[in-house]
């Protein structure tokens, strides 16, 4: 076990480079036109006159690598391979047991997703939406004879389709277990690997390693005297006098460590006494600290270790990381897998350096995410929501002034949902925010008129939720600056109060605010509504300035910096939550697909509770898929992209749609859109449109809903659109 020792210790790096060969020097600078060789004069071959100078150059280089270049060498290097590959040998035989138990799992694992792959296939399910939508159809006119028959041959050809797959997979089965039972043990064994090898591999994961890794080399050596060195370099330490300096100078005193923990090295440590350093000064000197120790400031995770966790004034902990720690690939939400969520808990959001996990409370709170675009900011943001949409006694109002895909699905469950930063999404808006503050003031109405007993704190509580059918208020905005930027000074001034009451105001009677901009600065999100956030996340940015306006003044010189975050830190924040409570997180990650699959999930859960309301309640293509009827895709994201407007334009329509999905409308003209819609089945009272005087071809919002069935229509206008205002009598 010496040899394992030996592998895993730790070098000082100037004992190493002291030991290292010297490197072969290289002139750059032609030698004299003549070398004096036994006493007689010889022309230099490479003169700037010969032609063959660069051919016949002899490259400055040794022949043979360093560990190749003496017997001594060879042997050394030798030996050492040995010792390695009988130390891995060991290692590894010992592990074989759990190896075995690994590739049984990674097969049976393989297993499942083989059989879920196939179980579409084998249930037949080519058939099964075209037997939906007959059974569909049939329960709209259960006296229509053809539409029965087609329905029972339809679920006839299902049925003998199912019996011929799975026979014929059950045979297949039976057949290879014979043969295998039957066959002798070598072959057993044989056959037994051929399968259980390609299972394991399909059951693999994308960061799965089958074989433990002994034990790796340190690619940070840390001790404290380096750590002195390095407050000494960066002037938080005196430097000693007198007769022995070296001697003389103060030093950090270490309650623990340097250990190694985890993946990096560990220790907390008091500034001295009478320097007049303050760890608050430590953490402003970040960028110094670790360039002394020879790592990237993103590697140097220091925080002030406060009384109530036993510190003081002076004391600092700090973790340096042995390589970036937040280009691990990211880590799927939890949030994906859950069938329900109760607000109240903190939101699952990430992952700090160290690989702690990050939850944030949300309740009593309000939110901003700023940063470059294309960083992860909306994905980030959509965390928060996410969380609410699996917990059926939340109310979603949402307004993406971008217009794009990311929200798209929230029609599903949003009361409100505005997309996009045209002059009618901008009415929607408003009129959206007056339905807020309307509410705000009738709760807080309610809560002046209970008893202590039922609302002890002039707060909700769980029992007025479901007592007075009073959710929580989810406000979810995204692209801020989009929506500041196309309203003139007066309207923007009226809207940032608005946001700024709810923000300030809405928490306690249950309002949840989540807002975010790319441009945090004094015109795009004014500061009297920043300062007023409780909780800032902010994505990569470009300066110290930048990072402050988005995490508060100050923010940067106390360690919360996200300028120090770079292009490869896509889904990377910093986050804020309290006056000196931050920390850089490696957010957990949300698809958009997963998003919207949450969507679908949460009007599930508030559908038996009766939480489908206002927008969402009468969202046509929402009750079109529940019912199991498809209608043209196009004919549903031109109703989407229409829901604050009668009528539009064909030219501010398209355009509307390649906003709101690029990959599939951007390639269209204004005759591919009439076509498609054409076959989509609807037809137009009058081809062309006036607005505001201006008369062009476009479509009526009557026109298109007319293409619909009308089942589903009046499905979605049989429920009450309008919140909620049900109080106990």
């Amino acid at each position: 076990m010496a040899d394992a020792i030996d592998l895993g210790s730790v070098r000082s790096l100037d004992e190493h480079r002291a030991t290292r060969a010297p490197i072969v020097s290289v002139a750059l600078t032609k030698p004299d036109a003549t070398d004096t060789v036994a006493g007689s004069v010889v022309e230099a071959v490479d003169r700037p006159d010969n032609p063959l100078a660069d051919w016949l150059t002899v490259p400055d280089a040794p022949v043979l690598p360093a560990w190749a270049r003496s017997r001594a060498s060879i042997q050394a290097n030798t030996a050492a391979l040995v010792r390695l590959t009988w130390w891995h040998g060991r290692y590894h035989s010992l592990r074989t047991p759990k190896y075995l138990v690994k590739a049984v799992l990674l097969a049976a694992r393989g297993f499942y997703r083989a059989v879920a792959g196939l179980w579409p296939t084998l249930a037949a399910q080519d058939h099964t939406a075209a037997v939906k939508a007959l059974r569909v159809q049939c329960h709209g006119r259960p006296g229509d004879v053809e539409l029965a028959i087609q329905l029972q041959l339809a679920h006839a050809a299902r049925t003998h389709a199912r019996r011929w797959r799975f026979g014929a997979a059950a045979t297949a089965t039976a057949a290879a277990a014979i043969g295998i039972a039957l066959a002798p043990p070598m072959l057993q064994a044989g056959i037994t690997t051929a399968v259980a090898v390609p299972l394991a591999y399909l059951g693999r994961g994308k960061e799965t390693a089958f074989l433990d890794q002994g034990a790796p080399p340190l690619k940070v050596d840390m001790s404290a005297q380096q750590l002195n060195d390095a407050l000494r370099a960066a002037g938080l330490l005196k430097s000693g006098s007198g007769k022995d300096a070296e001697r003389d100078a103060p030093r950090v005193s270490c309650s623990m460590g340097p250990v190694r923990d985890g993946r990096g090295w560990a220790v907390i440590f008091d500034l001295p006494r009478g320097g007049g350093k303050t760890a608050s000064d430590v953490l402003a000197k970040r960028e110094v600290i670790a360039q002394e120790l020879g790592v990237d400031e993103i590697q140097v995770i220091m925080s002030r270790v406060r009384a109530a966790k036993g510190g003081n004034a002076g004391r600092v902990s700090m973790w340096v990381a042995d390589d970036d720690p937040y280009l691990a690939a990211p880590v799927p939400s939890p949030l994906a897998s859950m069938e329900r969520f109760s607000i109240w808990d903190a939101v699952p959001f990430g992952q700090d350096a160290r690989g702690n996990r990050v939850s944030v409370p949300v309740i009593w709170q309000s939110m901003f995410f700023g940063g470059l675009p294309r960083r992860g900011k909306t994905f980030t943001q959509r965390l928060m929501t996410a969380a609410g949409l699996l917990d059926p006694w939340v109310r979603h109002y949402v307004a993406d002034f971008k217009g794009g895909q990311d929200w798209m699905g929230m029609r599903h469950v949003a009361h409100r949902l505005v997309l996009g930063a045209e002059e009618d999404a901008i009415d929607a808006f408003k009129a959206m925010l007056a339905e807020l503050l309307a509410e705000m003031e009738r709760r807080f109405a309610l809560f002046r008129g209970l008893p202590t007993s039922i609302c002890p704190e002039g707060k909700l509580t769980p029992q007025i939720i479901e007592k007075y059918q009073m959710p929580f208020i989810f406000l979810t905005v995204d692209e801020l600056q989009e929506a500041f930027l196309a309203m003139d000074d007066k309207d923007r001034e009226a809207v940032v109060d608005d946001l700024g009451r709810i923000a300030r105001r809405g928490p306690a009677a249950g309002f949840i605010s989540n807002y975010a901009s790319q441009r945090p600065d004094a015109k795009s999100v004014p500061t009297k509504l920043r300062e007023i956030i409780t909780i800032r996340c902010c994505t990569q940015v470009t300066d110290k300035t930048s990072s402050d306006m988005v995490l508060g003044s100050g923010k940067a010189a106390m360690g919360a910096d996200a300028s120090l975050l770079s292009e490869e830190h896509k889904g990377v924040t910093v986050l804020v939550t309290g006056p000196a409570s931050y920390a850089t997180v490696k957010n957990d990650l949300l698809t958009t697909t997963e998003f919207n699959a949450l969507a679908l999930k949460g009007r599930a859960l508030r559908e038996p509770l009766g939480q489908i309301t206002g927008d969402a309640a009468g969202d046509v293509a929402a009750v079109a898929g529940r019912a199991g009827v498809t209608i043209a895709p196009v004919l549903s994201d031109v109703l989407d992209v229409m829901r604050h407007s009668d009528r539009m334009h064909s030219v501010d329509l398209l355009a509307r749609l390649v906003n709101a999905d690029e990959d599939r409308y951007g390639d269209w003209d204004l005759d591919k859109l009439a076509a498609e819609l054409d076959a989509a089945g609807v037809k137009r009272t009058t081809k062309q449109i006036n607005i505001k005087g201006k008369n062009l071809a476009g479509y009526r919002r009557a026109d298109l809903e007319a293409a619909v069935p009308e089942e589903l229509l009046l499905a979605a206008r049989t429920v009450d659109p309008s919140p909620s205002t049900a109080t106990a009598n």
